[in-house]
């Protein structure tokens, strides 16, 4: 009997413990994602989709389901919540119809092109949740079937580290160091239950040892490698950046050339909100763009870089170098500038910066980009530029020689292109006389007469080369195709240019122009050798934000702009009144974008640190669930950790409904929770006792004096076992039944402490029983003393080494 009670228990390690640890470490390596997919909802989607196929594991395994029936039905519960989240046509909500199948069919047909148009990180929109449900979940039915079923944990490695190597293909940036700590600390924590477990197969206590398995463990790497290579090689579809080696160009679609240092500002043209970013104050009233930094290399059907390496730069002590062209002879203007909510490498600047303060000393200046930076990524304190806000005019750039040999040959270079590019560029400029014609007869290609229209959404693709679709074909995109697209054209016809990316003017609010996530841009700088980088922009926006230079205009042609904004053009004036009204976030003080961006920051943070609770409950539970079978004397600990951590995964769940429901759910779960610490205390003793382990009888007696300690009865600790005994009687009034009860239970705490015998008593778990069912009928607890049971809020000192109530 006690053989088959050990291998009992040991196969209900297999089928509890095992596929717990097995979901924490599929969870953990699906937080790799948060390198492609912004935000942090998405985690949430995740954590549910785990837990549902975990939960339903380990009930099928617990009904002795066969193998091949349990994986089915996980992913059967996989699509009813897929219905369930992503659907309004299933049957009850969550069964799957015809109709709810085609809205999922709907749902991914968007991921799809999210897929081909898409710069990672993308938005956490419907469709990319439910492919993230479906992937990830997919992901967890295989994890359980290599650990549990097929008893290979091992070989789940493979597959979970297919979940790294899709978003660390796509990524631009590496992937958050802390994934890959979640991630190899879960998976040791898998291998060591599993460890655990082989130990008592190879001592002999399992039943596992000699029954048939799914497959040698051999064939199921095999397996596991080969899915893990084809889904790695086939699935990397996301965005442009990259896949795996083989498969390049394939995921590119309209609007798959990116620029790369642009994917942070990208999702900011779709998202919902909008966000205040910065603050300037002392910006000339021509609406000049703020320029973050430049790209000066093109990657064929891939998009614009800055190149392989951050380059040195120089301090931002003095006087700052001049850029290429630059005289250094105008005057500057002071403009302040204050970052709000953005977190860059960049430090955003007007013009040709001639002196920037207000800055750290790693934070330094690229004359050749123009661009201030920091190799690391952070929010930059207020900060003060002395801009020389000089420009050239139309008839200078007209007189201006071509630029020829006055750059480096990066900013000319071009890969190979379609012969179709070239002929292009040739014909828009074979009636040109001067490079600044040339600049003007490329950008005007982009006009909407020719059919190009400016949209967040680019055309459906149909054409594997992006760049020949978007100017021949689609037509249909956002800055970053308008700016990309013309850069190239621009170098075709051999003049040098490269793409800038950074913020419209904003709009005036009070002393200040707010400069908000909706005014992300991107647009084209042209090199001319007596004046530096000129601005063009041929993505033909309509609401305001354009900035037209004077020099574009032959009837404007003024002198340079003076840095008081003396000088200005019709379009800046028009201009000023600012975007639209859909656009302008009222002016409350200021606070308007601030707010909206507080309230998401406060939404982000709640969603994080539910995720956060979530995932330290289901960690601190398995090791609990691990401590009850190797005896650890921490197992109470753990437990009571793991439900508050869950009672704070609900509090915050709450708090994105509402605060308030929150405050009434923490409330309602501090006031039960000694009661259900109550509660656990004795279902882990009375388990204790039913499995007839050494420590049954002190996990009885244990629990007999909590239950005689919350009845109010003081027992001394100077008292014998059959003194205690007699006070639980004349205390608690036992009847018959109990007093019998309680001499067993004696006899066997006798035998344990002073006989030397270990050997477990049949006859012990119904007595306990019968104890505790005779103070129940002849001495009830009260109702506060359930709510505020004394053995959790004032525990009596340690009576055993083994027990602590």
């Amino acid at each position: 009997m006690a053989t088959t009670a050990a291998r009992a228990h040991v196969d209900q390690w297999s089928n509890t413990v095992t596929p717990v640890f097995a979901a924490i470490t599929t969870l953990c390596a699906a937080t790799a994602l948060a390198g492609v997919i912004d935000g942090s909802v998405w985690i949430g989607h995740v954590a549910v989709a785990i837990i549902v196929v975990a939960g339903s594991g380990i009930a099928l395994r617990a009904l002795r389901f066969p193998i091949l029936l349990i994986g089915v039905a996980q992913l059967f519960a996989l699509m009813c919540l897929v219905v369930a989240l992503f659907t309004s046509e299933g049957v009850l909500g969550f069964l799957p119809s015809p109709k709810a199948i085609d809205q999922i069919g709907d749902v991914l047909r968007g991921a799809v092109t999210v897929i081909q148009t898409g710069v990672p990180p993308v938005e956490p929109t419907t469709p990319i949740l439910c492919l993230v449900v479906i992937a990830i979940g997919l992901v967890a039915v295989l994890v359980d079937a290599l650990a549990v079923a097929a008893g290979t944990p091992a070989a789940s490695g493979l597959v979970l580290l297919c979940v790294y190597a899709v978003p660390a293909s796509l990524a631009d940036d590496m992937l958050p160091w802390w994934s890959f700590v979640l991630g190899a600390g879960s998976y040791a924590l898998l291998l060591y239950v599993d460890g655990t477990h082989r130990h008592q197969v190879w001592r002999g206590r399992s039943s596992r040892s000699g029954g048939a398995s799914v497959g040698t463990p051999i064939a199921l790497v095999g397996v596991a490698m080969v899915l893990a290579l084809f889904i790695g090689g086939t699935f990397t579809l996301i965005g442009t950046v990259g896949q795996l080696p083989g498969n390049a160009g394939s995921g590119s679609g309209a609007g798959g050339f990116s620029i790369k240092p642009f994917t942070n500002l990208r999702g900011m043209l779709n998202q919902k909100g909008n966000q205040e970013m910065f603050r300037v104050r002392g910006q000339p009233e021509d609406r000049r763009y703020l320029r973050a930094t430049t790209l000066k290399r093109f990657v064929a059907n891939q998009g614009w870089d800055s190149g392989v390496a951050m380059p040195s730069g120089s301090p931002l002590s003095g006087e700052l170098p001049l850029e290429p062209g630059r005289s250094g002879e105008g005057p500057t203007s002071r403009i302040e500038i204050e970052p709000v909510s953005s977190e860059d490498n960049w430090a955003p600047v007007f013009g040709s910066p001639r002196r920037v303060e207000g800055l750290t000393g790693d934070v330094r200046f690229d004359e050749a980009s123009g661009s201030v930076y920091s190799r690391r990524q952070r929010k930059f304190p207020t900060y003060v530029e002395f801009a020389d806000m000089s420009q050239p005019t139309y008839d200078q750039l007209r007189a201006s020689r071509p630029a020829g040999g006055d750059v480096r040959p990066e900013y000319l270079d071009l890969p190979a292109l379609d012969p179709q590019i070239g002929a292009l560029a040739r014909r828009l400029t074979a009636n040109a006389t001067n490079q600044w014609d040339k600049v003007r007869a490329l950008k005007a290609y982009f006009s909407p007469d020719n059919g190009f229209q400016y949209r967040t959404e680019t055309a459906a693709k149909s054409d594997a080369d992006a760049l020949v679709d978007f100017l021949f074909k689609g037509k249909i995109g956002y800055c970053e195709q308008y700016a990309s697209a013309m850069a190239v054209l621009v170098r075709a016809a051999g003049i040098p240019a490269r793409v800038a990316i950074g913020y419209t003017a904003g709009f005036q609010m009070s002393d200040y122009r707010s400069i908000t996530t909706q005014d992300a841009h991107a647009w084209v700088e042209v090199y001319f050798p007596q004046y530096g980088w000129v601005t063009v922009d041929p993505t033909p926006l309509a609401d305001g934000r354009a900035y037209t230079p004077p020099y574009m205009n032959p009837q404007t042609n003024a002198a340079p702009n003076k840095p008081d904004g003396s000088s200005s053009s019709a379009q800046s004036s028009a201009a000023d009144n600012g975007p639209n009204s859909q656009a302008k976030p009222k002016d409350d003080g200021g606070g308007g974008a601030a707010d909206t961006a507080a309230a998401q920051e406060a939404k982000s943070w709640v969603v994080s640190a539910t995720g956060g609770a979530l995932i330290g409950g289901l960690l601190l539970a398995g090791l609990a669930m691990t401590g009850r079978r190797r005896r650890w004397s921490g197992v109470g600990a753990l437990a009571v950790g793991a439900g508050v951590l869950w009672l704070l995964t609900l509090v915050f769940a709450c708090a994105l409904v509402s605060w308030w429901l929150a405050i009434l759910v923490a409330l309602i779960g501090l006031l039960a929770f000694p009661a259900f610490t109550r509660i656990f205390r004795r279902r882990h003793r009375l388990h204790t006792v039913a499995g007839r382990s050494m420590n049954a009888a002190e996990a009885a007696w244990a629990e007999l004096l909590a239950e005689s300690w919350d009845r109010g009865a003081t027992i001394p600790d100077t008292d014998t076992v059959r003194m205690t005994a007699r006070r639980l009687v004349r205390e608690h009034s036992l009847d018959d039944e109990g007093r019998e009860g309680l001499r067993t239970v004696v006899g066997v705490i006798e035998r344990s402490w002073y006989g030397g015998t270990q050997e477990p008593d049949p006859t012990l778990p119904q007595a306990v029983e019968n104890v505790r069912q005779s103070m129940r009928r002849n001495a009830p607890l009260a109702l506060r003393a359930k709510l505020m049971p004394r053995s959790v809020l004032s525990p009596r000192k340690r009576r055993t080494s083994l027990e602590d109530d």
